[in-house]
């Protein structure tokens, strides 16, 4: 464990895997905004000082929670497929990089639908930090100098479109008059700036009509119920699809028939992997846009297929079955943020992989998402690629309300296929075990991927289970003992970043916030 403490507080919580976020967020909760004007806020200065992870050209998903009436509320801001994204439009893959990898950008419309839902502050008041940290600059973190200095050689010309000059040290000021005058539009003419202005003609012209008018002027966020399960004495609210926030729904259904309090470290985690293999494969074979095919959820959850999906768990033996690979990119920003009256949000966006698709809108200073690699291109799969559509979706957030619809938790992580696995052991650590969010955010995590292990064929992959070697011995023995290809990972070397908070009846906040990570949590 760490020398981190848990933070307490009242007045309000931001948690972020940056500082200047953080500050921007609570800033604005100290200047009477609500949490969902701080989301706003905190989500536009994420993109400007962490742009290998988020940005304009991104998406973002959001669990909030409005205290006066306790309603629950699921914001999808993914992008559709653009018209011009046929399957005769590929080959045999789909391109990680140029704007062919992208899908309507969506965070920009997410926040206007946040600020209709729960803002109260004007826009150009919350976009203000952002503007000033493009315009003036903000000194770089090592995360970010790092990963600008390593995508720079590759990308030249994605940098000077930012305005940033490779490579970075940390300390460094980073500048982006490009973008400071593309949030500056935003501000000033509203949800129009991206989607019909300026932005949107430089987007079609300099794609030569791959994005049309009509893509961007169709892009909406959809707001409607989460997904929402029991899960002991609470209900946990996900992110319905095309997000795979169905997958952690599923895991958790599957452990409520296990007493995972009482078992060992190694029996919990071997169940809590078995529980993981057991959904991925269920959101292959189901999950696409549900606007586009039937997912079939209900039946899925039901009590049957439950059980029947949970007496598949060999309780002594690893199920190493072959197993297929996803597309993974694992460049996204989660943070929380709550106010004084007890509203909070979830909050995650992303570009996907590392600075998307490593291309911008020209003089825009704004970076694409490579989201539209999410689709299958094979015909058979629920997740075809066709224009309109959105892709399976890696973001997903949570919350958990008690019995009486009362705030328990919030929580959420950057990483991928990785982020449901994560999210699994917060929820298991903190009403299984007890943990309190520090302790939760700071346990040895496992995560399994469907990577080859050892000499495995590339076609025959088992998977790999990575355990943090904070583990005792004799539970990373157990595990290899009932089978798991193991591989151990440093003392804190999980690549997500969580962050983390628990809500008391009493309306107090206790957050969490991930040492693996340069960011924090802070409350007033």
């Amino acid at each position: 464990m760490t020398a981190r403490a848990d933070v307490i507080a009242r007045g309000g919580i931001v948690a972020s895997s940056h500082a200047l976020a953080v500050s921007s967020g609570l800033e604005i909760l100290r200047k009477g905004g609500t949490a969902f004007d701080a989301a706003i806020a905190t989500s536009a200065v994420l993109a400007v000082v962490e742009p290998s992870s988020s940005h304009l050209g991104g998406d973002a998903f959001v669990i909030t929670h409005r205290k006066r009436d306790r309603e629950n509320l699921a914001f999808n801001g993914s992008g559709e497929a653009p018209h011009s994204a046929v399957r005769s439009s590929f080959t045999d893959h789909i391109p990680l990089h140029g704007y062919k990898s992208a899908t309507v950008p969506g965070l920009v419309s997410t926040w206007f639908a946040i600020h209709e839902y729960g803002g109260s502050r004007p826009i150009a008041e919350l976009l203000a930090p952002a503007i000033e940290y493009a315009e003036a600059g903000f000194p770089t973190n090592r995360v970010i100098a790092r990963r600008v200095s390593a995508h720079a050689t590759e990308f030249p010309e994605l940098f000077k479109e930012m305005g940033i000059q490779a490579p970075l040290g940390a300390g460094d000021l980073v500048t982006q008059p490009n973008l400071a005058r593309s949030l500056k539009a935003i501000a000033k003419e509203g949800r129009a700036g991206f989607y019909e202005g300026e932005i949107a003609r430089r987007l079609i012209e300099s794609t030569a009509g791959w994005f049309s008018a009509q893509d961007l002027r169709n892009h909406t966020t959809r707001v409607l119920p989460p997904l929402s399960i029991n899960y002991r004495d609470h209900v946990i609210h996900g992110q319905p699809p095309p997000s795979q926030g169905m997958i952690l729904m599923e895991e958790l259904l599957i452990a409520q028939g296990f007493d995972l309090a009482s078992a060992t470290p190694a029996e919990r985690i071997h169940l809590m992997v078995e529980a993981k293999k057991i959904a991925f494969a269920d959101r292959n074979s189901l999950l696409g846009d549900p606007e586009k095919i039937e997912v079939g959820l209900e039946k899925l959850f039901s009590a049957d297929s439950i059980a029947n999906r949970r007496a598949q768990i060999d309780t002594a033996r690893a199920n190493n079955q072959p197993t297929r690979v996803n597309q993974e990119g694992n460049d996204t920003t989660y943070f929380l943020v709550a106010d004084r009256e007890g509203n909070a949000l979830s909050w995650i966006q992303s570009v996907f992989h590392s600075f998307g698709a490593s291309w911008a809108i020209p003089g825009t200073g704004i970076i694409l998402n490579n989201r539209l690699t999410g689709f299958s291109l094979d015909s058979s799969s629920p997740n075809f690629i066709a224009p309109g559509a959105r892709p399976a979706h890696t973001l997903n957030a949570w919350t958990a309300t008690r019995s009486d619809g009362s705030l328990a938790l919030v929580g959420g992580t950057p990483g991928a296929n990785i982020q449901v696995q994560t999210n699994f052991q917060l929820v298991v650590n903190a009403l299984d075990l007890k943990m309190s969010p520090q302790a939760n955010v700071e346990a040895p995590r496992w995560q399994h991927l469907n990577r080859p292990f050892a000499n495995d064929d590339v076609e025959d992959i088992r998977g790999v289970l990575q355990v943090e070697n904070r583990n005792p011995y004799p539970v990373l023995a157990e595990l290899k003992r009932r089978g798991h290809q193991l591989q151990e990972l440093p003392a804190f070397g999980h690549g997500s970043s969580v962050q983390l908070l628990e809500v008391r009846p009493d309306g107090t906040y206790i957050a969490g916030s991930d040492p693996r990570s340069e960011g924090l949590a802070a409350g007033y």
